[in-house]
């Protein structure tokens, strides 16, 4: 099965459309897929519910499909740094589903291992727990939470083989396994690809069997997010 596609584009061809979930892998800035959400946003496809730990930036990342108004809900954990997610939110032009990291990331890995809910301290007695379901056990009281099953992930990883077994560089992992292993079908965007067995087994993160398709972006511009102060007036 040849699961190397020309091009971002070619890749998402046939398998995006209106209402589906979808999970993006990265933290901020960094360990996103760059060119697969530029795609998406290309097809044009609306009303998408998007599990990803935050939603970018103002134009750039998922801040470009926020900006089109493609995207309907947001599954996240940390909604900072985009003041148009903070417009469309309070204008009631957004849903959010605010979801905390652990377990923002503990529901993808239930995802991929085939366990559809779990129960977590986290939350309780917080609006993260309103409607859900909640048990006691050993006298103290968890809340369910479900897994997430997406209809797509999206991914970025450092290198690849033919047979999509996977690398990733660093910090660039975060949660991107996760959302690989989750996904029905996983589109990986990578910047090497080098032939079957050329990656010793010991060094896979995720094996191919995850991964659907995948595509060459060997320039990413891997922004950085930079913390910028404000000048100290004179004393």
């Amino acid at each position: 099965m040849n699961k190397i596609y020309p091009s971002a584009t070619a890749a998402l061809e046939g398998i995006v459309r209106d209402g589906q979930l979808l999970a993006v892998g990265g933290f901020g800035l960094c360990g996103i897929p760059e060119l697969l959400i530029d795609a998406l946003r290309d097809t044009g496809v609306r009303n998408l519910t998007v599990v990803s730990n935050n939603a970018g930036v103002d134009g750039f990342g998922l801040g470009k499909l926020l900006q089109t108004r493609q995207i309907h809900k947001m599954i996240s954990s940390y909604v900072g740094e985009n003041k148009e997610f903070e417009r469309q939110y309070l204008a009631g032009e957004l849903e959010l589903e605010f979801t905390p990291q652990g377990t923002l990331a503990e529901r993808l890995r239930a995802g991929g291992a085939g366990i559809p809910a779990f129960y977590t301290r986290t939350g309780v007695g917080t609006m993260v727990a309103e409607g859900k379901e909640t048990r006691e056990f050993d006298g103290k009281v968890y809340v369910m939470e479900r897994a997430l099953v997406p209809d797509i992930s999206l991914v970025k990883a450092w290198k690849a083989d033919t047979s999509g077994n996977l690398v990733f560089r660093r910090t660039a992992r975060n949660f991107n396994p996760a959302a690989a292993m989750a996904g029905r079908i996983t589109v990986v965007e990578v910047e090497q690809i080098v032939e079957k067995g050329a990656i010793d087994p010991d060094a896979v993160h995720l094996p191919g069997i995850y991964v659907h398709r995948m595509f060459l972006n060997p320039n990413p511009e891997k922004r950085i997010e930079k913390r910028t102060l404000r000048e100290k007036a004179p004393a």
